[in-house]
C-alpha cells in the first residue's frame, strides 16, 4: 500500500465531451446585454436564446433537432418594448414560457404547435409569435423569472424594484410579494416549493417562506462586491451558493437552511478567475455543475457527506456567457448521458456538451438512473397557495430508455409544513419483501460478476466475516462493496443478504473449499452411519454443500477441527496487522490533512 485512498464514486471518471460545429447552433445573433442572466434555458424539445434584436426585445426558440447554421432571418417570440432579460420553461408543458424584460412586464408564450426556425416561406413573409399574455406589476425591469418546481402555473419574478412577485399566471395577477430590499442576483425554488433561496446586492443571503411574505432565515453571504448565485440541492435540505471573497477570490459554499448562520466547513476557494461562476445542480447524480461566465471550463463535484468532493473539469477555449442544463428526462441513456449543458460561444453559435458515465451501454443501468420528476404537477395553485407541500411524481427512467413513454414510479410525495425546524422525512423507498423460509428449497448461485482485486481494508473485512464464520453463534463483519462501475443487480443481493446472513460473497465459498481439501480423506467422505443430521439454516446448508450431509465429530473430524483452529489463529493474526497498518495510515493521512491546513493558513 502507498498510503493513498481513492474514493469509491460511479463517478468519478465522468468526462465532458463537445460537439462538431455542424453539429451546434450557429448563425445566432445572441443578446449582449451585460445584465447577468444565463441567456438560455432549456427543455426536452427546445432551447430558448435571449436575442439581440431592433425595435423591442425578443427572444429566439429553436427546436433541438434543428441543428446546423440558422438561416439570417428566422421566426421570434417578440412582444416586449425593451430587451428580454430572462426567460424560463413551464416544468409542466414543454410548450409554454415566460419572459422578463427591461419594460417591468412579464410576457407568457405558447410555441405554435409544427414549429420550426426554417419555415417553408420567404424571408421577408416570416411571422413572429405574439405573447399569450402579460403580467403587469412591476414598475421597474424584470432580470428573473422562474417557475414553481411543484404547483403548477407559479411563477416567482424579480425586480429592480427590490421585491420578488409570486404570480398565479391562470388568474394574472401577482399572490405574493416579498420584500429583499435590493436588487436581486438569483433565485432557487425548493424541490416541493414552499421555499425560495435569494441572493442578493446586500451581499444577504435569505430563505422565504413565501406564503408567509417573510424570509425564515437572512445570514450573510458571500463578501466579495460582485454578484454571486445560490441553488436549491434538490430534495434536500441544503443550498449551495458561489460567491467572491473580498480579495475577488470565487468561492463554493454549502448550507444546512435549519442552521444557515455559517456555511457548512465555511467558504472553500475556487481560483481568482473574475468571472461569475453558474451552480446547476443534478439530482439524479448528486453532482453540482459550475460554469464560469467568460471562462470555458465547467468543473464538477459530487456531494458527499456533506461536502463537495471534486470529480473533474470540462475545459475548453471557448469561453461561455451563457448556459443552461437538461432536465434529467432529455438525456441520452443509450451512451449513459448523466447530464448535457448547451454553451454559449462568441456570442454567435450554442455547443452542446455531454457528460458521460465510461462504462458499456448494452442495457438499462438503473444505478445512475433513478426515477425523475415528470410532466405532472404535485398541486394546483390554489393548492399552494392555501399552504400545501407536495414533491411532483417521479417517473421512470427506464421506461424513457425503452420507448414506452413515461410511466410513474411514484404517488405524489407529502412533505411536512415544518421543514425548516424538524428533521426531513427521508423519500420512501421501495423495499423488497421479506423472504418467506422454505424447509427444502435452495438457495440459486449468484451470478458471477468481474471485480477488480479487493483493497488491504476490504481483504482484512472478509477475512474477519470468514472468521467469525466458523466460531459460535457470532455474527460477521459486513463486507464493503466493491466501487467498480459494473452494474449491479440489488433485488437478488437483497433476498440472498436476508436468507443466509453468514455468507456474504464468493470468497468464502472458495475458503471453505480450500478447507476440504486440506481435511484428511476420512472426514472428507464420511460413511452413512456417520451423517448427522442437516442443520437449521437449510440456506447456508444448499450454499456450501447442496446435497452433501455433515459429518459427525469422528477422530479424523479432530483433526480437522484443529486444522480449522490454526487457520483461524492465523487469519486472527492477520488481520491485527493490517488493523495496525490501517491506523498508522489514518494517522498519516491526518497528519498530512492538518499539514495542508496549516499551509493553506498560512497563504490565505
Amino acid at each position: 500500500m502507498s498510503g493513498r485512498f481513492v474514493r469509491s464514486s460511479k463517478y468519478r471518471h465522468v468526462f465532458g465531451r463537445s460537439t462538431r460545429k455542424e453539429q451546434c447552433y450557429d448563425n445566432l445573433r445572441i443578446s449582449r446585454n451585460a445584465w447577468d442572466t444565463n441567456l438560455v434555458k432549456v427543455n426536452p424539445r427546445y432551447l430558448s436564446v435571449n436575442w439581440e434584436a431592433g425595435g423591442g426585445g425578443a427572444f429566439a426558440v429553436i427546436p433541438l433537432e434543428e441543428r446546423g447554421k440558422l438561416p439570417e432571418r428566422i421566426p421570434l417570440f417578440r412582444g416586449h418594448t425593451a430587451v428580454v432579460l430572462d426567460t424560463d420553461w413551464n416544468p409542466f408543458n414543454d410548450e409554454l414560457i415566460a419572459s422578463g424584460s427591461d419594460d417591468g412586464r412579464i410576457c407568457l408564450w405558447r410555441v405554435p404547435e409544427g414549429f420550426t426556425v426554417t419555415p417553408d416561406v420567404d424571408a421577408d413573409d416570416i411571422e413572429d409569435v405574439a405573447p399569450v399574455g402579460k403580467l403587469s406589476g412591476h414598475p421597474k425591469k424584470v432580470g428573473h423569472v422562474l417557475f414553481n418546481p411543484a404547483a403548477e402555473n407559479i411563477l416567482a419574478t424579480a425586480s429592480g424594484d427590490f421585491t420578488v412577485k409570486i404570480w398565479d399566471i391562470e388568474a394574472g395577477a401577482p399572490k405574493l410579494t416579498l420584500n429583499l430590499g435590493d436588487i436581486a442576483q438569483s433565485l432557487s425554488w425548493s424541490a416541493n416549493g414552499s421555499l425560495l433561496v435569494t441572493t442578493s446586492r446586500d451581499k444577504k443571503l435569505r430563505i422565504w417562506d413565501v406564503r408567509q411574505e417573510r424570509p425564515a432565515h437572512e445570514v450573510p453571504g458571500h463578501a466579495g462586491a460582485k454578484n454571486s448565485r445560490a441553488v436549491w440541492l434538490g430534495e434536500r435540505d441544503r443550498i449551495a451558493t458561489t460567491g467572491f471573497s473580498k480579495m475577488s477570490d470565487r468561492q463554493l459554499a454549502l448550507w444546512d437552511i435549519r442552521s444557515p448562520q455559517l456555511p457548512i466547513d465555511g467558504f472553500k476557494p475556487l481560483d481568482s478567475i473574475s468571472g461569475v461562476c453558474m451552480p446547476f445542480w443534478d439530482d439524479g447524480t448528486s453532482c453540482l455543475y459550475l460554469a464560469g461566465r467568460g471562462d470555458g471550463n465547467i468543473r464538477y463535484f459530487e456531494l458527499e457527506n456533506d461536502k463537495f468532493e471534486y470529480l473533474s473539469e470540462y475545459k475548453s477555449a471557448d469561453p461561455q456567457r451563457g448556459i443552461a442544463f437538461m432536465p434529467k428526462r432529455g438525456v441520452n441513456m443509450h451512451e449513459n448521458e448523466v447530464a448535457r449543458a448547451f454553451k454559449t460561444v462568441n456570442d454567435t453559435y450554442i455547443e452542446p456538451i455531454s457528460f458521460i458515465v465510461p462504462r458499456r451501454a448494452e442495457s438499462f443501468q438503473d444505478d445512475i438512473y433513478p426515477p425523475t420528476i415528470g410532466l405532472k404537477p404535485a398541486m394546483g395553485p390554489s393548492e399552494w397557495l392555501s399552504g400545501k407541500e407536495a414533491i411532483p411524481p417521479k417517473i421512470s427512467m427506464g421506461s424513457l430508455y425503452e420507448g414506452e413513454g413515461l410511466k410513474e414510479v411514484t404517488g405524489i410525495q407529502d412533505k411536512p409544513s415544518s421543514s425548516l425546524g424538524a428533521e426531513p422525512k427521508a423519500e420512501p423507498e421501495a423495499k423488497p419483501a421479506s423472504p418467506v423460509k422454505k424447509a427444502a428449497e435452495p438457495t440459486p448461485e449468484p451470478t458471477p460478476v468481474a471485480k477488480p482485486a479487493p483493497s488491504m481494508k476490504e481483504q482484512g473485512a472478509s477475512m474477519a466475516a470468514m472468521a467469525s464464520k466458523f466460531a459460535d453463534d457470532e455474527e460477521p463483519e459486513p463486507v464493503e462493496e466493491s466501487s467498480f462501475d459494473e452494474p449491479s443487480k440489488p433485488v437478488e443481493r437483497a433476498a440472498r443478504a436476508e436468507t443466509s446472513p453468514s455468507i456474504k460473497a464468493s470468497p468464502f465459498l472458495q475458503k471453505e473449499e480450500k478447507l476440504k481439501t486440506q481435511s484428511p480423506p476420512a472426514s472428507a467422505s464420511p460413511t452413512t452411519a456417520d451423517r448427522s443430521p442437516a442443520p437449521s439454516n437449510p440456506s447456508v446448508a444448499t450454499q456450501v454443500q447442496p446435497s452433501a450431509p455433515v459429518p459427525s465429530i469422528t477422530a479424523a473430524g479432530s483433526v480437522a477441527a484443529d486444522a480449522v483452529q490454526r487457520e483461524i489463529g492465523a487469519i486472527k493474526d492477520l488481520i491485527a496487522e493490517q488493523t495496525k497498518t490501517i491506523a498508522s495510515q489514518a494517522q498519516q493521512v491526518q497528519n498530512l490533512t492538518a499539514e495542508i491546513e496549516s499551509l493553506k493558513a498560512k497563504l490565505g
